[in-house]
């Protein structure tokens, strides 16, 4: 009889809590953000050369004298080592259709990172000049971006947990600590393109005249918090 009567309070035991368990904490949730707009300290640019011949040596052969000439164009302009390297290299055979004939497309890029925007348009036209005439893109970036993340996580966070006292405090209410906080910021930076054709035009010319619109860089942080009920 005292088994029984033990293992009938052990299944209430466990039967209570675990209606304890399931009870939900009453909780609000709520997103905050944070954002700043800061000035671009540097450039990414991805620029090369592309050449085409019926014979795969010499489509390379050229290529590879036009990439000499860029690369020498490069270190005239003092970027470091560090700031620059190879993309891609590449070698295939083509077709023309319309005059039914091969031939091969070399073409090589380089990266390169501009820290002195101001140069941006020179260092492209000599580059130019030297035979580049592909250019894929330049993207806006700032060595600062770090710098200010951790701020606006800060403000983002205060910005939800006003936003939840805000909702609670016409229902007589308060904001507990924090059950789940959720990080859902995506800076996303697209490069800005440029047309080739205009740049071309300019160095054939012979004069320079500002092409980069420098702009500003968003960062913004967005967070999404459940706060317990009091």
């Amino acid at each position: 009889m005292k088994k029984i009567i033990l293992l009938l309070t052990s299944v209430l035991a466990i039967v209570t809590m675990q209606a304890q368990n399931t009870n939900p904490i009453p909780q609000i949730n709520v997103t905050g953000t944070s954002e700043i707009k800061i000035s671009p300290n540097y450039a990414v640019i991805t620029i090369g050369a592309e050449t085409r011949n019926e014979k795969s040596e010499v489509a390379k052969k050229t290529n590879d004298a036009i990439i000499a000439n860029m690369l020498k164009t490069i270190k005239k302009h003092k970027i470091d080592d560090k700031h620059f390297k190879t993309n891609q290299v590449n070698l295939f055979k083509n077709r023309d259709y319309e005059k039914k004939k091969d031939f091969y497309l070399a073409n090589q890029t380089f990266v390169i990172e501009l820290y002195n925007l101001k140069n941006y348009d020179t260092l492209i036209n000599d580059l130019i000049g030297n035979g580049a005439n592909v250019l894929q893109g330049i993207e806006l970036k700032s060595t600062e971006i770090e710098k200010y993340n951790a701020e606006l996580r800060a403000k983002a966070v205060l910005d939800a947990k006003k936003k939840a006292e805000d909702f609670v405090k016409p229902l007589g209410q308060k904001v507990g600590k924090a059950i789940l906080i959720s990080d859902n910021s995506a800076n996303v930076y697209m490069p800005r393109q440029f047309a080739m054709k205009a740049n071309m035009e300019v160095a054939d010319a012979g004069g320079i005249e500002p092409t980069l619109a420098i702009g500003e860089i968003v960062i913004n942080t967005n967070v999404s918090i459940s706060f317990e009920l009091l």
